[in-house]
């Protein structure tokens, strides 16, 4: 790897931590569009990556759509500064926000994009059978210096079957700066950590220490995050982060146990981008993410047992 040129010389934060962009630190997304609509060679890169990244796989004008209406909504609240153009979607300053799926599951130009024919056909072909979505659909419109933690999504949504894959979807082209998603490399293979922390379950607690989580009793970072440190947990599995500047358009997909974090938001601008889920239909659901109003995270989601 060190022969190979370096992605970027553009300074790249996460966690508000700056990445070693050196060859053997960071390197480029796998892309897949040249085996487009090929399901056998889906499956096998993503059992050799952990991912799939599909550039320009959804319609544009959907895209579009999807933006314009969430821009719409949250120029109506008064999170956009009205001296740009909404479509610059520059925030309002010491905006603070990162999470809004209250605006997608309220959203029809959304979910007409995430759940379209064109998604859940792939996705039928992909798993080898019918296929369904999670009834709740995540959306990050991320402030300037916002950013996501390094995770797996299984400690979030374990509790039906562990071949449930999440679709991340930016609304807008996304430069290095503005804050993309990353992926740490053949992380899908670390059996140590898959066994560890990837058994997690974010919404079960102590009985025997009341108030406290799991996942912490555990010793991990934060509300399911593996770490604040992207830089400290490449070094430590010895991988690259991979990621790229995307385009509105593109996908990408990952499995539940595909570590992942974002890189920092370091514009004047709202990144927005969904993320949704998607497994057999006949393979059983996390009850916390399907029917009309899904429970979610939360009190209503608890279990307990004795740690």
């Amino acid at each position: 790897m060190n022969n190979m040129p370096r992605l970027t010389d553009k300074r790249i934060l996460s966690c508000q931590k700056e990445l070693d962009t050196s060859p053997n630190r960071l390197g480029a997304l796998r892309r897949s569009d040249d085996v487009l609509g090929d399901f056998d060679a889906y499956r096998d890169r993503m059992n050799e990556d952990g991912y799939l990244f599909l550039p320009g796989f959804l319609d544009l004008n959907e895209v579009k759509n999807a933006r314009l209406d969430i821009l719409n909504t949250l120029n109506a609240e008064g999170k956009i500064d009205p001296s740009a153009s909404l479509d610059e979607a520059v925030a309002q300053a010491d905006l603070d926000m990162v999470f809004r799926p209250d605006i997608a599951n309220n959203s029809a130009a959304v979910k007409d994009l995430v759940y379209s024919e064109r998604v859940t056909s792939m996705y039928d072909g992909f798993l080898g059978g019918k296929a369904r979505h999670y009834d709740f659909t995540w959306l990050r419109a991320v402030a300037p210096g916002g950013f996501t933690q390094p995770h797996y999504d299984i400690v979030y949504m374990g509790r039906g079957t562990k071949r449930n894959y999440t679709m991340w979807t930016p609304l807008s082209d996304i430069p290095y700066e503005l804050g993309g998603l990353a992926i740490l490399e053949n992380s899908h293979r670390l059996e140590e950590l898959k066994g560890t922390y990837g058994t997690m379950d974010v919404d079960t607690y102590c009985e025997n220490k009341p108030d406290v989580m799991q996942m912490n009793d555990k010793g991990f970072t934060g509300f399911g995050a593996l770490t604040d440190d992207p830089v400290e947990i490449a070094e430590k599995f010895d991988r690259r982060w991979l990621t790229a500047e995307y385009k509105m358009g593109d996908v990408l997909i990952f499995s539940m146990f595909t570590l992942h974090a974002s890189t920092d938001n370091q514009t004047n601008r709202i990144r927005l981008s969904t993320d949704t889920r998607y497994q057999l239909e006949a393979e059983p659901a996390d009850e916390r993410w399907i029917g009309e109003n899904p429970i979610g995270h939360g009190k209503n989601a608890r279990k307990e047992l004795i740690c």
